[in-house]
């Protein structure tokens, strides 16, 4: 122990008298350990880590394994109906208890001065079977269930702060949630979020008995239970397998078409492990083992650049080692003083970047958040993030330190103390490894470069993807009025109203109603036979100023006219892969299409008037679907609420003041929320914004620190052949030939290292091509230009010691013989 202290104190000692090799090297550490650990930080809290609720382990979904094929209407996270959800309840034999869920968003307050809450629907079993206690009064039970509307409900923590003052719940809390009075007899404890990772909810409500005529083909609900003692995830999904066929031939939804009702029966339930909840941001997985290998190879790129400096020092310090050798110190002991400098550098570099890792980890959440989705994760540093950090600190000490110091403890301290006599401390074996090294980081580094550059130019081609339709001055109105008490029968009407008085506001070019805002997730597609051929169709209905609005034009017939009524004949425009998918070389004008029936959609026969070009659907990079639009005076499933496209020469701040104004002053209880079109797009692309700029940070990061590392090579190969280089031009060696051989050598290992790198890269982007538009993974020009952009940045750190060593004069030179 004393000896260990003893080698403690020596290698502080030295970093202290070398303050810029420290200070390098522990920031190159911080940073390479801080990236690697908040990436890992934030996969630990999406996918490792439980629920906070009892025993995690034991939780587990019933789902439709494989999914209901896009059946029905489809909530997020919803995999069961109600049907379905209550007859899994009476009839399951595997679970101690078993709850339901469905979140969704919705709305406190009356008229425009309603504001969103995150919703959490529930059956009366949730807290319980969780095991989650109250923080303030009480939590819901079986008893709370009732018929509709609710009447209670349970506020998060979070939201009874910020929203409900942290008031008693016991005197009494009430405000208006979704048109009713309900209230709040409990609060949840903070560090329950709910069922979805990275979302919080705000208010949480019991199941209430649906109304009659609600559509039981709604996929709204995810039922989760608590393993009996000795039942396994295997044996419970073996269980629902076996009742599977019993429980759908008992749960068809009316309504539909028996090729629908068929397929619906051959659905089959699964049980799967749900200790770690669900959460939309598992869909980053892909991006985020990404990003863990690439901050890796910057780690080993900064490992490999630290391990060529520590050789240089140990190389320098070649005399003071044969010296202790030769009196006696053992190979250990040497071994295990030169690792304690490399032990003290990981420490300092590791504590730094743990301390780094969570404001790197923050920085991520804040990426990926929206105005409209905010992401909310617990990013604290648990026994996994720190056990992560301690093996790649460990891993990285091993690197750079084990090797140079086993290589400086191994020399002959004979041949030692005379090659130090002549300054050449190193032999080529030295310099072979540090070359090897520098080879390695230039392999490396192309392979981050190749990755930086597809998935900035991806991201660049999804940002300049022509979508077919307008983008830019475009404002999306959602507006509400089911407290305006407008009859069912006018909703239609109603909407079109608040349509003409939007388009009728200065400042307004155009507007027009649709069921479908473009570019957003969510749909209605409806089986359709076309002729002979059957098939499906994406379906939406639009008012006749949609595509003007849009800038799509007509290509051939016409458009909607205002005598396109309820009461006129059925009609519809088709896009382009409409048209070669189900009708070919013939004239589309005047063919029929005919829905298949589904609840709310009865079956219909719409004749075709127009056709118009492809333009995207629900997001960039899928393949634009067959899609047919109908006029919205003749859209059966009307609610009482609409969405309106606004074209207008205002930013849409003030454009939703305005328009906010306006109406208010006629509809007071007519809600009204707003949102920039174009930025909508450029949310859906978060993903990919994410891997453009972090790619391109980490392969620019790699550039550096490899030109460092070439340029501290190529110093150290010069001050070593300063004798030779003396002899050379005291012979008649001009400065070009000198600087000219020391640039042919740097030419030599960028050759070697892009060889080794245009290799590695092709193994290593092959898994990322899902990722990539408009590109191949093994993209030419990408290659050529990380190529060639690598070498001159290596040549040019390789120029001034270079040219440095054709100044050095011969008789200086040769002194140091």
């Amino acid at each position: 122990m004393n000896g260990l202290i003893q080698d403690l104190r020596y290698a502080l000692r030295q970093l202290r008298k070398n303050p810029g090799f420290a200070g390098t090297a522990i920031f190159m550490l911080a940073l390479g350990i801080g990236a690697n650990t908040s990436i890992f930080q934030l996969l630990s809290a999406v996918r490792l880590r439980s629920l906070p609720v009892e025993e995690p382990q034991e939780l587990a979904e019933i789902k439709i394994a494989g999914g209901n094929h896009g059946m029905g209407l489809n909530q997020q996270y919803g995999e069961l109906t109600q049907p379905l959800w209550r007859i899994i309840r009476e009839q399951q034999q595997a679970f101690s208890g078993v709850f339901a869920w469905s979140a969704n968003q919705r709305f406190t307050g009356r008229g425009s001065e309603m504001r969103p809450f995150n919703g959490l629907w529930v059956s009366g079993t949730f807290f319980q079977v969780l095991g989650v206690k109250p923080w303030r009064g009480r939590l819901l039970t079986p008893e709370d269930e009732g018929p509709c509307p609710e009447t209670r409900a349970i506020a998060s923590f979070s939201y009874w702060q910020r929203e409900l003052g942290g008031r008693d719940v016991s005197s009494g809390i009430k405000l208006v949630a979704d048109n009713d009075l309900v209230e709040i007899v409990g609060v949840t404890p903070p560090q329950f979020f709910g069922m979805a990772v990275g979302e919080n909810f705000d208010l949480a409500f019991p199941f209430c008995q649906p109304k009659e005529g609600f559509r039981s083909d709604v996929f709204d609900l995810a039922a989760i239970g608590r393993l009996k003692p000795g039942w396994t995830i295997a044996r419970a999904s073996a269980e629902m397998e076996a009742r599977s066929a019993g429980l759908f031939e008992a749960t068809v939804p009316p309504g539909r078409d028996s090729e629908s009702t068929e397929e619906y029966k051959r659905f089959r339930l699964a049980v799967y492990p749900a200790a770690t909840g669900v959460s939309s941001l598992r869909d980053y997985n892909r991006s985020l083992m990404l990003l863990l290998g690439i901050t890796g190879l910057v780690l080993l790129i900064a490992c490999a650049n630290l391990a060529n400096l520590m050789l240089a020092r140990t190389s320098a310090r070649g005399v003071e080692i044969a010296t202790r050798l030769a009196l006696g110190a053992s190979r250990t002991r040497l071994l295990r003083q030169l690792l304690a400098e490399s032990v003290l550098l990981t420490s300092a570099g590791s504590l730094l970047g743990v301390a780094l890792a969570r404001s790197l980890s923050r920085a991520l959440v804040w990426a990926i958040s929206t105005t409209d989705t905010p992401v909310f994760l617990q990013l604290t540093t648990d026994w996994r993030v720190l056990l992560f950090a301690i093996a790649a600190a460990t891993l990285t000490c091993m690197i750079f330190g084990v090797v140079p110091a086993l290589r400086a403890t191994g020399a002959d301290p004979l041949v030692a103390m005379k090659a130090g006599g002549r300054r050449t401390t190193s032999g080529r074996d030295w310099f072979s490894l540090q070359r090897a090294l520098a080879v390695t980081q230039i392999s490396v580094s192309l392979v981050l470069l190749v990755g930086a550059l597809l998935f900035v130019r991806s991201f660049r081609n999804l940002m300049t993807f022509n979508p077919g339709m307008r983008e830019s001055g475009l404002t999306v109105a959602f507006l509400g009025f089911w407290q305006s008490n407008v009859p069912q029968e006018r909703w239609g009407s109603f909407e079109r109203e608040l349509a003409d008085e939007i388009r009728a506001i200065p400042g307004v070019r155009s507007a027009a109603t649709t069921t479908h805002v473009p570019l957003e997730p969510g749909s209605w597609t409806l089986g359709i036979r076309v002729g002979a051929i059957d098939g499906d169709s994406k379906f939406t209905w639009v008012s006749p100023e949609y595509f003007s609005t849009m800038d799509v034009p007509v290509s051939r017939g016409r458009g909607f006219r205002q005598s396109d009524t309820a009461q006129s004949p059925r009609v519809a425009l088709v896009n382009e892969t409409f048209v070669r998918h189900y009708i070919g070389s013939v004239d589309p004008i005047g063919q029929t299409v005919r829905t298949s029936p589904e609840p709310n959609y009865p079956a219909t026969v719409y004749e075709i008037i127009g056709v118009i070009p492809d333009t995207q659907y629900n997001d960039l990079r899928s393949e634009t679907p067959p899609i047919a639009y109908a006029p919205a005076s003749q859209f059966p499933g009307q609610g009482p609420w609409g969405q309106v496209m606004i074209r207008s020469d205002f930013a849409t701040p003030v454009l939703a003041e305005t328009i906010k104004r306006a109406v208010s002053a006629k509809h007071p209880d007519v809600l009204m929320q707003f949102s920039d079109f174009q930025q909508q797009i450029r949310d859906g692309l978060i993903q990919e914004r994410l891997m453009a700029a972090l790619s391109g940070f980490f392969g620019f990061l790699a550039i550096l620190l490899t030109a460092v590392g070439l340029y501290g090579v190529i110093s150290y190969t010069v001050l070593m052949r300063r004798n030779e280089i003396g002899i050379r031009m005291a012979l008649g060696a001009s400065r070009h030939v000198v600087v000219g051989n020391i640039l042919r050598q740097t030419l030599a290992l960028v050759v070697f290292g892009i060889a080794i790198g245009v290799v590695l890269a092709l193994l290593a982007i092959r898994g990322a091509s899902s990722m990539l538009f408009g590109l191949q993974p093994n993209d030419l020009p990408t290659f050529v230009g990380a190529a060639v952009l690598l070498a001159v940045i290596a040549l040019a750190a390789s120029l001034w010691p270079a040219q440095r060593a054709a100044r050095v004069d011969p008789m200086v030179a040769l002194r140091y013989e």
